[in-house]
């Protein structure tokens, strides 16, 4: 099973491990494709922090990360898993799962990238900020830079297993499944269901916040359970023994994904 999760705009602070070995990182047919994004966003910060700023959207409270893209190729790095924070990754909470649960983390979690395309969390990276719908001014919007990259990298490590999709919209633009593989990829979308007490009738809404938390816990429990499931229909199964309220919609023709809808009546 392959998940994709998005990234977070907040992030670690580097630590003072080893500086960034691009060649360690796992996907090497992202490469040079990586490089060329690395090459102009360091210059770019080095060069003119207005214009850093701009292009990267940034606050003026959040100037500090123009100095840290700049010195990206000598800052220390940790996992990625380590250095990605936020709502997802606070209910993922990697570190206290037990080692053959974070073993299957490292080799099944992919998350994706403005910057790196997609890395494993695992892989050694140094805190950066530059998400997917920053638009460089040589290479342009990075959404659609990676598309051709993406293109074979990423069906060469799903393999011909699942894949579970729990990327934000932004991070999808990256690359999308077609064909077969399309047909075992399940996108999970997190519904908060209400029942209303004067007509006793049950009303849903799509949670955002929330959204990232549930699916960090999902990710965690399937993660922990050492489940296998080999397609979305199997994926279903699992969930729902591990105690999730899951309705799931099996694509109607060729290229289309599953979509999951995992139905809460807490958010927390």
């Amino acid at each position: 099973m392959l998940v994709l999760l998005p990234p977070s705009e907040g992030k670690a602070a580097s630590g003072r491990g080893t500086p960034l070995r691009p060649e360690s990182l796992s996907l090497p047919g992202l490469a040079a494709a990586r490089a060329a994004v690395l090459d102009e966003l360091v210059a770019l910060c080095a060069a003119d922090e207005e214009k850093a700023r701009e292009v990267l959207g940034l606050s003026e409270g959040l100037r500090g990360e123009i100095a840290k893209n700049a010195e990206l190729r000598t800052a220390g790095t940790r996992p990625a898993g380590e250095i990605y924070t936020g709502v997802l990754y606070d209910a993922l909470d990697l570190a206290t799962l037990d080692t053959a649960a974070r073993r299957r983390a490292g080799k099944s979690l992919l998350v994706f990238s403005g910057l790196w395309g997609a890395v494993r969390v695992s892989d050694r990276i140094p805190s950066y900020r530059c998400s997917m719908g920053v638009r460089l001014p040589g290479l342009g919007a990075l959404g659609a830079y990676w598309r051709a990259p993406m293109e074979s990298a990423l069906p060469e490590a799903a393999g011909e297993g699942l894949v579970l999709d729990l990327r934000s919209s932004a991070y999808t633009a990256a690359w999308k499944p077609k064909g077969e593989l399309a047909g075992r990829t399940a996108t999970v979308r997190v519904l908060h269901a209400q029942t209303d007490r004067t007509t006793g009738v049950e009303k849903r809404s799509v949670v955002s916040h929330f959204n990232k938390a549930t699916k960090g816990r999902l990710v965690r429990d399937l993660l922990s359970a050492g489940v296998r499931p080999k397609n979305p229909a199997e994926l279903v199964e699992a969930l729902r023994e591990l105690g999730y309220a899951v309705e799931a919609t099996a694509p109607a023709k060729t290229g289309r994904t599953w979509a999951l809808d995992v139905v809460v009546t807490e958010i927390h």
